[in-house]
């Protein structure tokens, strides 16, 4: 196990500069610790599954098919975003359903709390772009999003603030960094730590961003789906992310059928979306363990996060605070925590 006495300033070497590593990153490096985070890939982060992602903070749209565990780290997470990144929009997000997933819709309903139910007239005045789409809907005041390829360069500037240090282009591996007997090693590779950890697994999730002026949205808005949630997240500059899939494939690229799925659920929440301009298609392989649910890995001086699933821009804040309060205090987290 880790002794938890190293000094308060021992270096601390961070592998990935994704969501997850990030968050790591720059919670050290505000404690005191003097960080290294490396990156493979360029400052671009164009490789990393955090580039595809949709960045969504719903801890209660989470909790119809998520673990509790989920929602906890969840919850904990929004009060470290809006600590650390204040300007992140709180504007709530929208669940909407045609008529013929009713039934799903009201088990969401069931499953979920604190959201409000908005009658017709409420979810025009809520998103005028609405007016006469949705018989209904549920707005949960109290859930946010980001703009990853945003928000990722944010982090990485409070990390250079906080007295961290970056080097992208670092292509290294836990062995390269487990020298210093007094240093912390922290793996945030994702499926890129998978010769360490043979049990994770890829999950597809594809995603296609398109442009319009004719639509706008102050919110996520998630369109029930029998196979999969879709969602219609806006971006600045009049853009729109449509997402996700989660398909078990490692395979990389966006499938036909996803594309129509997509492209059809944006027309049926707005028909002007039938006119926007196609942006990019792309997606991401998420990591994910046999449960779905993320892990802290301990040992030695080596920790591994990993496993955030579809999850990475909720819960990474709060695993960053679990791990740097087991290095500070010997805290451990049962749910999350295994120590070898």
């Amino acid at each position: 196990m880790l002794q938890t006495t190293k000094r308060p300033d021992s270096p601390v070497s961070i592998i990935g500069a994704g969501i997850a590593g990030a968050w790591q990153a720059l919670l050290f490096a505000q404690a005191g610790h003097a960080v290294t985070l490396h990156e493979r890939g360029d400052e671009a982060m164009t490789d990393a599954t955090s580039h595809w992602a949709g960045g969504m903070l719903a801890p209660y749209c989470e909790a119809e098919v998520a673990e509790p565990i989920i929602s906890r780290l969840g919850l904990r997470s929004l009060d470290l975003w809006r600590r650390e990144l204040p300007d992140t929009p709180f504007n709530g997000s929208l669940v909407v359903a045609h008529p013929r997933e009713r039934n799903d819709f009201e088990r969401f309903a069931r499953m979920t709390e604190d959201h409000r139910r908005l009658d017709a007239a409420g979810l025009a005045a809520l998103e005028p772009s609405l007016e006469g789409r949705f018989r209904d809907a549920l707005f949960f005041p109290a859930e946010g999003h980001v703009e990853p390829r945003r928000v990722l360069p944010q982090l990485h500037d409070r990390i250079r603030a906080a007295g961290g240090t970056i080097k992208f282009g670092s292509d290294v591996t836990v062995s390269d960094l487990a020298g210093d007997p007094d240093g912390i090693v922290i793996d945030c590779r994702g499926l890129g730590a998978r010769e360490e950890q043979p049990e994770l697994r890829g999950v597809k999730g594809e995603m296609i961003l398109i442009e319009t002026a004719e639509v706008q949205l102050a919110r996520p808005v998630r369109l029930m789906h029998p196979r999969w949630p879709l969602y219609v997240i806006p971006r600045e500059d009049n853009l729109f992310m449509l997402g996700a899939t989660s398909i078990e494939t490692e395979d990389t690229g966006v499938s036909v059928r996803s594309a129509l799925e997509l492209l059809g659920a944006a027309y049926t929440v707005h028909p002007a979306f039938g006119e926007a301009r196609i942006v990019e298609f792309g997606s991401g392989l998420r990591p994910a363990f046999p449960d779905n649910l993320p892990r802290i890995g301990i040992r030695g001086s080596t920790i591994s996060v990993n496993g955030l699933y579809r999850h990475g821009f909720l819960i990474a804040p709060a695993l960053a605070e679990l791990t740097l309060q087991y290095v500070q205090r010997g805290q451990i987290d049962n749910e999350v925590m295994q120590c070898a």
